[in-house]
């Protein structure tokens, strides 16, 4: 029994040591909060002090008359007014069937893109850096682009007439539809770069060993994929799911440039939507509310973005 003693006090105070931090290590998380400060005023200057008016222009009557007048303060009476009026339901249906369409289609074809491009060569290196160019491109540019190839006489409704595919133009931008699941599209299109660089940049690590191994046991191009490269790809996977979706839910700007929210109120997603309410109708209460709907989904996803950041950096 007495032997035991001294390994129990020698673990207790092993334990100690461990958990009262050293001088050096000290120094170090006070010289990391010294870095992180001008970050840290930077959003708070930027980021919070907005926020923070934000909500308060969400609980406040604020219109363009009094807009630089004491705001009144009404609770909750934005929120429920958006609800009521039904506005703000139909925009969050709208936005929830967009981040669907663009994430399903920016997650899928940007990891088929990459197993298509994961090795090196002179069509690889083309083709990616095409793919750079359509990402970088400004929305506005890209937007402009989309409409016009999508319009009446478009190039796409063009050769679906010219091939006997259609007899009249299909209304992409000009049916309540249609019009939706068009810009989603093009949002799709353009994050599929970004998430194939990524997904490629993933798909690299994996050892040409496994591959060489693989091969001598007879497997295929799909049993890779699907045993070697989905598994390989799976803590990326999580991250960019939670960029894509936040990528669709904060849609804006292709929008703006192709349909302004129409035919009627077909794509007024909740972004667009709060857009209108401020800044076209000038009821700032109300649009300020509708944000704030948006930037709660929005945090939402921030936490499970920085909880699975936190999750890969354990397991790595």
């Amino acid at each position: 029994m007495t032997s035991h003693a001294p390994s129990l006090d020698s673990g207790s105070r092993v334990g100690a040591a461990r958990r009262s931090p050293t001088p050096a290590r000290r120094t170090r998380r006070q010289t990391r909060k010294l870095f992180l400060l001008p970050a840290g005023i930077f959003l708070a200057l930027l980021s919070f002090y907005p926020l923070v008016q934000l909500l308060r222009m969400s609980v406040s009557a604020v219109t363009s008359a009094t807009l630089n007048s004491p705001w009144a303060f009404v609770g909750l009476e934005n929120f429920a007014a958006g609800f009521r009026s039904g506005q703000t339901t139909a925009g969050l249906e709208r936005t929830l069937v967009f981040v669907v369409v663009v994430t399903a289609l920016g997650m899928g074809l940007g990891l088929a893109a990459a197993i298509a491009l994961r090795t090196k060569g002179r069509w690889s290196g083309a083709l990616l850096a095409l793919m750079v160019f359509t990402w970088a491109l400004p929305p506005v540019v890209n937007g402009s682009v989309w409409k016009f190839l999508l319009g009446d006489a478009g190039l796409v409704n063009t050769v679906l007439q010219a091939t006997g595919l259609r007899e009249a133009p299909v209304p992409f931008l000009y049916d309540q539809y249609w019009a939706l699941l068009s810009v989603a599209f093009v949002n799709s299109f353009a994050v599929i770069p970004f998430n194939a660089l990524v997904f490629r940049a993933a798909l690299m690590n994996i050892e040409p060993e496994v591959f060489e191994a693989a091969a001598l046991d007879g497997a295929n191009r799909w049993h890779e994929i699907r045993h070697i490269m989905l598994p390989s790809v799976r803590p990326t996977t999580l991250v960019l799911l939670v960029l894509t979706i936040v990528y669709g839910f904060r849609s804006f700007d292709f929008i703006y440039v192709m349909t302004y929210g129409g035919p009627g109120t077909a794509t007024n997603t909740l972004p667009f939507l709060g857009y209108l309410q401020a800044f076209v109708r000038y009821d700032f209460g109300l649009g300020a509310a509708t944000s704030v709907v948006t930037v709660l989904g929005v945090l939402v996803l921030a936490a499970v973005y920085a909880r699975s950041i936190r999750r890969e950096e354990a397991e790595s």
